[in-house]
């Protein structure tokens, strides 16, 4: 088994397949990488670009190449020596006619076999879903649209089987429907295959007596003769948008006989009866702690791992499943039960945000998470906590927005748990007051009470989700748990206290174990799942894909993982976590980019300088702002951008400003303005304020669109297009140091690195899709096969072959002593001088080979005044690196820069280590 040392994700769809993967290995082998870790492979819908879609989890998506192109592929990296991590969705599937188990459920309702498959609530206390699904699809109401004509009962001559064409959907109709069309065709064999297709409603063996009966009608097709007579049984049904009344009636009535409700799609959010991927309507949300559903949803998955062609898994979206501890231990020994032995232990990470003193539970038997702790510490490492305070002042004052972004996340929660989660909200809801009312204590309790409670409980909610089991919480829930309760006491009157004890009781506290078994213990059970179901999205629709985009202190933290609250860190709490996970989590994946970033890697590391220089860049926002006056708009008596809305793009514009930008090149000019166009759209429908997803506000849309091309484009804004170039110049270098920084941190620090498509060279990019466009690999492998010397490579810093040059260099030693990053101890090192808390150190050590690691922070300062990024040799003055005691005599050689070797010594002058490179790493044996 290839040992685990470095991951290139990739992201897979119809223009970067499996085949086009396979010819890049021999550039990945040379970079050093030891596994591709592929986004999802099974069959999504059609077309799509991310693979979490998944309509049918038994084979490789065709549309990738298929079975043919994944064996080539891992036929290429076994002959490399190189292995291959598998992304997989065991929460969701994507809802369409395509997946042939959501078919069978629309088709067959609670008898379908896949009718338990997925999380629906059958027994809806809503009489209009009593045993049926919403189907949200509908673009207005349910009766204009049968005025509209648009919904057509269609009938597939091949297959026998009618379905309703809406559009680009195709709803099945279940067959003992079909008696209701073929009544009518005037015909003797179409009659009584009406007639036995309506005895299937009460058959013992529906699906099969179906089958031979869509056979039997499309052999009648066959013939021809019934095509005029199929075709009138049809128009009766199908509605004349010139026409009311009979042909209305008669397509309402077949369609009330389905196991779904058509619906208006904006009925989703109050009204949907079955779980989704947050607040998609898209998606369905799969019940994976069933044991049918976990073999079924992961067959493919272990027969690729028995084959020995799969060496490690990505759970996505591990906290939206019922139970992950019990996933993930189950997934543990399967796996193991099936793979070669030589494949033990087989690497299986998590997708899980971890919030502020959270951790990853060791009995889940996971090897990690996917890394954006990792991509936390290192930013939080390179922000100055004094510029904190400033830019959060600056930010309230301009904007008006709150100082403090838990306010902001309050607001969002009780937005999202009343919006879009409302159903999710709701179904909650619901059970508590079932609960309340099964005892006698309790049963005055009114839901809207428990509402009240219950919506402060999440809104207040410090982590993502909880996972009390029948023991009840564990110490580290329950410390949580009350943070909530806290806050929710502080924000609701004192009468509804005594309700919060009580949802405290009956939502974890009061352990399962000691209510007997029955019907009241079950209820418990569900309501207990459903709300750790519902924390988990509320956190991420109202962090991430809201108070993000309302909050604008400083957008380099606001990312995935982050906590823009807590701004910065020291040199001592990096050190402090980088102990812990090389003792509890040493094969944790770590990553500073991902396919679900909010802004690159590079984008990130250069708008951190901002923390340095709060002053100046006050300073030059009101300039900015001053400038841009005639850009600006009056929308319905509101300024367009609002002033949080112009800031968040003069950051964006700051962050991501192409290095090889001319300002007179008109093209280029629009080509950026494009893609920040992309962006802002999306940060203001993802805000709220202003505009949104479900009812976008398009003349305060267009009014900012307007203004960032005149920002870009017209002449008289020339002056403010130079000041925001120049801008981003002066913060250019000390970013890209922070670059390179963060990037040898994540190839050294205790863990796997993981290295997102493409980000071997500068990474500038904004949020999905931007960051996920086309990567020019023919010029990543043209840089790595040519010979050039690290002085050129920091003279023509701005190619970002330098970075490349990092990554291949460092990847290169892990490969030559891959126990050294894996199993090695980390040793945090002392700092001396005038510099020292604008450095870095620490030794990795495995019997007795070293590895010492030298990086410079918050150096804005030190690098001011230069063209590229690295500190010159004078400006560290006495600063200098305390060695231990016992390795005062050991000799050092320079892994990056050219060769060269430093003496043992009680202090190594941080000036001298970093005199031919930006960042050091030195070996010693």
């Amino acid at each position: 088994m290839t040992p685990l040392r470095a991951t290139v994700r990739l992201q897979f769809h119809p223009e970067f397949t499996l085949d086009d993967a396979l010819l890049l290995l021999d550039y990945f082998a040379d970079l050093g990488i030891s596994h591709v870790y592929a986004s999802p492979l099974l069959t999504a819908k059609p077309g799509s670009t991310h693979g979490y879609d998944v309509i049918d989890p038994t084979q490789i998506d065709p549309e990738l190449g298929g079975e043919p192109a994944f064996d080539r592929l891992v036929s290429g990296l076994r002959a490399r020596n190189m292995g291959l991590i598998l992304d997989i969705v065991p929460n969701h599937m994507a809802v369409t006619h395509l997946n042939p188990w959501w078919r069978s459920v629309l088709e067959w309702g609670r008898v379908s076999p896949y009718a338990e498959f997925f999380d629906i609530q059958w027994d809806s206390p809503n009489p209009l879903l009593k045993g049926r699904v919403l189907l949200p699809i509908l673009a207005t109401d349910y009766a204009a649209e049968l005025d509209a004509g648009d919904l057509k009962v269609v009938l597939d001559k091949q297959a026998g089987q009618f379905c309703l064409h809406y559009f680009d959907h195709r709803v099945p109709l279940t067959p003992p429907s079909y008696g209701n069309i073929l009544q009518h065709t005037q015909d003797a064999r179409l009659n009584d295959l009406g007639i036995r297709f309506d005895a299937l409603e009460d058959a013992v063996d529906p699906f099969s007596q179906a089958s031979a009966l869509c056979l039997e009608l499309a052999a009648l097709c066959q013939e021809g003769t019934t095509d005029d007579l199929i075709h009138y049984a049809l128009a009766r049904l199908n509605p004349d948008p010139q026409e009311v009344g009979e042909r209305h009636d008669r397509l309402h009535h077949l369609l009330e006989r389905q196991h779904y409700r058509l619906a208006n799609w904006r009925t989703a959010n109050d009204e949907i009866n079955w779980r989704r991927f947050f607040d998609i309507n898209e998606l369905i949300s799969l019940r994976a702690e069933r044991g049918d559903v976990f073999e079924a949803s992961h067959a493919k998955v272990f027969q690729l791992i028995s084959d020995g062609k799969v060496d490690g898994l990505r759970i996505d979206h591990i906290d939206g499943l019922a139970n992950p501890r019990a996933y993930c231990r189950r997934l543990r020994r399967r796996v193991e039960q099936i793979c070669a032995p030589d494949l033990i232990p087989f690497p299986i990470h998590v997708e899980k945000i971890l919030g502020a003193g959270e951790v990853l539970e060791p009995q889940w038997g996971a090897d990690g998470t996917t890394g954006y702790e990792f991509m936390n510490q290192v930013s939080l490492l390179q922000h100055d906590p004094m510029g904190g305070h400033p830019l959060q002042t600056h930010w309230h004052r301009l904007t008006g927005r709150p100082a403090n972004f838990m306010r902001e996340v309050e607001q969002a929660r009780r937005l999202v748990l009343t919006h879009s989660l409302a159903s999710d909200f709701d179904s909650v809801s619901d059970n508590l007051l079932q609960i309340s009312r099964a005892d006698l204590a309790t049963r005055d309790i009114t839901l809207n009470a428990i509402r009240r409670g219950l919506l402060e409980l999440v809104a207040h909610f410090p982590v993502y989700r909880t996972y009390a089991a029948a023991a009840g919480r564990s110490q580290a829930d329950e410390a949580v748990f009350q943070q909530a309760l806290q806050g929710a006491k502080n924000s609701l009157p004192e009468a509804d206290s005594a309700l919060l004890e009580q949802l405290n009781a009956w939502l974890g506290a009061e352990p399962l174990a000691q209510l007997p078994p029955g019907p009241y213990r079950s209820l418990r059970q569900r309501t207990l799942t459903r709300f750790h179901q519902l924390t988990a999205p509320a956190a991420a629709k109202a962090v991430e894909d809201t108070a993000f985009y309302r909050y604008g202190a400083l957008l380099s933290r606001n990312d995935v993982g982050f906590d823009p609250q807590h701004f910065a860190s020291s040199i001592e709490a990096f050190h402090a976590f980088n102990v812990a996970r090389a003792i509890a989590c040493p094969n944790t994946l770590l990553a500073t980019a991902t396919h679900d970033h909010k802004r690159g890697e590079d984008t990130r590391a250069r708008l951190a300088v901002v923390s340095e220089r709060s002053a100046w860049y006050a300073e030059k926002t009101r300039q900015w702002r001053n400038l841009a006056a005639p850009l600006r708009s009056q929308i319905a008596e509101e300024q367009a951008p609002s002033p949080a809305d112009e800031l968040m793009l003069f950051q964006s514009i700051l962050a991501s400003w192409p290095l090889d930008l001319n300002l007179g090149d008109s093209a280029q000019r629009h080509d950026y303005a494009q893609r920040l166009q992309g962006w802002q759209e999306k940060a203001l429908r993802e805000a709220k304020l202003h505009s949104g997803w479900t009812a976008p506000n398009s003349a305060y849309e267009e009014a900012c669109q307007q203004y960032l091309h005149g920002l870009f484009e017209q002449p008289d804004a020339a002056p403010l297009r130079a000041s925001l170039a120049k801008a981003a110049a002066e913060l250019a270098p000390a970013g890209a140091l922070n670059s390179l920084a963060q990037c040898l941190l994540k190839l050294c620090c205790p863990g796997v690195p993981d290295i997102y498509q493409g980000t071997e060279f500068w990474d500038f990019s904004l949020v999905d899709p931007d960051n996920r466009r086309p990567v020019d690999y023919a010029a990543r492998i043209g840089a790595l096969a040519e010979p050039v010397s690290e002085r050129e490579l920091l003279i023509h810093w701005r190619d970002g072959r330098i970075k490349q040059y990092l990554i291949a260099r460092t990847l290169q030693q892990r490969k030559a002593d891959p126990q050294l990053f894996s199993s090695g101890s980390y040793l945090p090192l002392e700092m001396e001088g005038a510099q020292k808390h604008q450095a870095l150190a620490f030794l990795r050590e495995y019997q007795g080979r070293l590895l010492l690691v030298l990086v410079p922070r918050l150096a804005s300062d030190l690098v001011a005044r230069q063209a590229f990024p690295q500190v010159a040799v004078e400006r560290w003055g006495d600063t200098r690196i305390q060695m231990p005691g016992h390795l005062k005599d050991r000799t050092w050689t320079s892994v990056l820069g050219p060769t060269q070797q430093h003496p043992g010594q009680e202090t190594l002058a941080v000036g001298t280590l970093l005199a031919h490179f930006p960042v050091a790493l030195f070996t010693s044996s």
